[in-house]
């Protein structure tokens, strides 16, 4: 292996060369602290940057075992130890004035397990990628090997040395992330669907930052509901405790209601500290429902909703190419519940109205046989009750549902109170009382097995390309997931995208449901690691774990999925 001081020398006899013998420099160099493996070169100035490693004994490295011991602190202390990587680039580029073309992967405000940093029992391994410098197509030598031989390892001493780490910040948030874990997990056995913590702060700074708003109303918890978890860290916390089943949140516009509703479904995810959010925690399967008119549907039994289609359209294997508000809402329930979710969040200000309710005049005016819709407010309850997955609802402009509701909570002003009384009192008035609000049956939910024949394309056309964090090119084939608003960052669409390429090679056997499917993924990624499915040879380094609701639903969103139906 050749040693830091050969790759300095072989930078600078590159000076003044074409582009292309960069090519020259891939291998790996033994620096004092870490070694340097450079996997892939750029083909020329305007390639994606040249990706590479920092391998670092754990002895060096120095970060205590005991920070280390379990999963859940692994992949919290390779989160944080990513963002000291990239607050260390931004200080160096600032200190060279732009001339440190290095970047590592983005982290917002989520704790997601990555492939960016990966902590194993003997060393740790740090992707990042390098822009290599040129003037048009001729090599920067003595500038790369600035980049190489004094700023590199500066950013490595200063964010991968424990000694030279913000020490209570690590262990603050490998602690808080363990805490977190342990309140999720304490949801299930105390019957609840989530937990909001005192004095969280849910809004966001603006709509292009997820950072917490400063002077935001603290969020306090209605007495009924109020409950303490003593945690693991040997804190207690106290907060609102959601129990399963329906529960309604009500209030005028602009008090609140949505982001409630918005924090929760984030609440699926590890915050950092300082978020605001880090005692929101809501059930890891809720799936965030909503209208996504114009998605495609691939023989998805919706006839729980939707029935006696105009031609005697089937809904029992229901397909279209361009769904209305309605089918696609109704659909997006099925699959939701057909991957297993026990939770739905759903607000009434992305649904599709004639999905939600159907109110008495209506129903006077149309013959029940003219009305293909059963909408959700007669099924909500049979849901919980022959399904047992809940529902979080807002609603602001209807009563529909405050018959079948177990809790309604009215936010006003940023303050949630319980209003459930007055909610059934006002159901029970004569003159307001629904004539049979419920079904008593939900319906049948069914499996579907996706074929090998939809993801036939080879070659160029076979190619899985991540555009962002909401499509993925598959050929020329797009995958909108813009209508998935639990995916928070664009290095889960890079992964669900070499899942794709992953589940279309070694998955698919035209035998699995879509679900199982997803299971045999996500149970090889939690044998072998995440970067376990990746095609790319050393590097798979933007990589961050979707939910497997995210990774399903980017399948049901390809248009051309082919599935034969197993209705169960």
């Amino acid at each position: 292996m050749k040693d830091s001081k050969q790759f300095e020398a072989l930078l600078k006899s590159l000076d003044g060369q074409k582009y292309g013998a960069y090519k020259r420099l891939k291998g790996t160099y033994r620096f004092e602290r870490f070694r340097l493996a450079v996997d892939n070169i750029q083909s020329d100035p305007y390639a994606p940057p040249s990706k590479m490693r920092i391998i670092m004994d754990r002895d060096t490295a120095g970060i205590p075992d005991d920070l280390l011991d379990g999963k859940t602190k692994v992949i919290a202390a390779s989160d944080f130890l990513t963002r000291a990587f990239a607050d260390q680039i931004q200080a160096e580029k600032k200190a060279s004035k732009g001339r440190a073309s290095i970047q590592i992967d983005r982290c917002g405000q989520e704790i997601l397990e990555r492939t960016s940093v990966m902590i194993g029992e003997k060393e740790l391994e740090v992707r990042f990628e390098v822009g290599m410098p040129a003037a048009g197509r001729k090599i920067l030598g003595k500038a790369a090997a600035h980049i190489f031989m004094d700023i590199l390892p500066k950013v490595a001493e200063k964010a991968l040395l424990y000694r030279n780490l913000d020490q209570e910040a690590l262990k603050e948030q490998t602690t808080l992330m363990v805490d977190q874990t342990y309140v999720q997990e304490e949801l299930a056995r105390r019957n609840l669907v989530a937990f909001v913590a005192n004095d969280s702060i849910l809004p966001r700074k603006s709509g292009v930052s997820d950072r917490p708003m400063e002077g935001a109303v603290p969020f306090a918890s209605p007495e009924r509901f109020e409950m303490e978890i003593a945690l693991p860290s040997g804190r207690k916390v106290t907060g609102m405790g959601i129990p399963e089943g329906i529960t309604l949140i009500v209030g005028g516009g602009y008090h609140g209601k949505s982001t409630l509703l918005q924090a929760l479904e984030r609440g699926v995810y590890h915050h950092i500290p300082g978020d605001g959010r880090e005692m929101v925690i809501t059930r890891p399967d809720a799936s965030k429902i909503r209208a996504e008119d114009g998605r495609n549907i691939e023989k998805v039994n919706i006839s729980t909703f939707i029935n006696n289609l105009p031609a005697k359209k089937d809904t029992g294997a229901f397909s279209t190419e361009n769904a209305s508000g309605s089918t696609s809402q109704a659909a997006n329930v099925m699959e939701a519940l057909e991957y297993g979710s026990s939770l739905l969040l759903i607000d009434e200000d992305t649904s599709a109205t004639n999905f939600m309710i159907r109110d008495a005049r209506m129903q006077k005016l149309i013959a029940p046989d003219k009305e293909p819709i059963t909408p959700f407010s007669s099924k909500v309850k049979p849901l919980y009750d022959d399904k047992g997955v809940s529902t979080i609802l807002i609603v602001g402009g209807s009563g529909d549902y405050f018959e079948a509701a177990d809790q309604v909570l009215m936010m006003d002003e940023y303050r949630l109170k319980d209003v459930t009384d007055a909610a059934k009192e006002i159901a029970e008035t004569e003159g307001y009382r629904r004539e049979n609000p419920s079904d008593d049956q939900f319906g049948e939910v069914s499996s579907r097995i996706p074929l090998k024949a939809g993801f036939s394309k080879a070659g160029k056309d076979g190619r899985l390309k991540p555009k962002g964090r909401t499509s993925i090119l598959y050929g020329r084939e797009p995958i909108d997931m813009s209508g998935l608003e639990q995916l928070v960052d664009a290095s889960q669409t890079n992964c669900i995208a070499v899942m794709l390429d992953y589940f279309r090679n070694e998955v698919l056997d035209d035998r699995r449901t879509l679900s199982e499917a997803a299971d045999v993924i996500y149970a090889h990624i939690e044998k072998n690691g995440l970067d376990s499915i990746s095609p790319y040879t050393g590097h798979p380094g933007n990589l961050a774990l979707p939910r497997k609701q995210e990774f399903c639903a980017a399948i049901n969103r390809y248009r051309g999925l082919k599935v034969k139906s197993s209705r169960s």
